[in-house]
């Protein structure tokens, strides 16, 4: 079991609209602590980090590029912290996961986006999580196969397992038009 509403739970703990929820491992640690302990007292066997935005493109919003590795590495500290509480209290195992969101960013030529400049970022992010102490590296909610292919390229460079989600509409499609199937079967290729 996985935990989720990630976001939603913020929101309640006074997160405002649009700030954004990384930047928390840093100055909100309780709050993240709190969240994943709350997910792992309700059974969840797996807690993502809070790094879903964490990558330089998404965090260049807030001026915050140059944080990539603080703020991922502080957010697997709070995950790692988290589930050793948990493990000494009740001896059960929780994986920690390294969230990686996508870049919000287009790929050419139908934006400016590169696979070397999404490599790039997300191995920045991968090595940060990973210095931190994740069990896994979680890419997710991607929408082109593009995007996951870069970022299984650069989670790849850890040594950690990989775990790749993308989301579909009520079309069964992703934004960039990519079916279930046709994600499946990318996947399967990516080893």
């Amino acid at each position: 079991v996985a935990d989720g509403a990630t976001g939603t739970n913020l929101v309640v703990r006074g997160l405002e609209t649009g700030y954004p929820p990384e930047l928390w491992s840093v100055e909100r640690p309780d709050d993240i602590l709190w969240l994943h302990k709350s997910f792992i007292d309700v059974g969840s066997d797996l807690i993502l980090t809070n790094s879903f935005g964490g990558n330089s493109f998404r965090l260049k919003l807030h001026n915050a590029e140059y944080r990539v590795a603080e703020l991922n590495e502080a957010a697997a500290k709070l995950a790692r912290q988290a589930v050793g509480a948990c493990a000494k209290s009740s001896g059960r195992l929780v994986v920690v996961a390294g969230s990686i969101g996508p870049t919000g960013e287009l790929f050419e030529p139908l934006g400016t986006l590169t696979h070397s400049g999404a490599v790039t970022a997300f191995r920045e992010q991968a090595i940060a999580l990973a210095e931190g102490g994740v069990d896994i590296l979680w890419i997710e909610t991607m929408s082109s196969n593009e995007e996951v292919a870069a970022a299984i390229e650069a989670a790849k460079t850890t040594g950690l397992p990989i775990c790749s989600t993308m989301t579909f509409d009520t079309a069964s499609r992703s934004m960039m038009g990519v079916t279930p199937a046709d994600f499946t079967s990318f996947a399967a290729g990516q080893g």
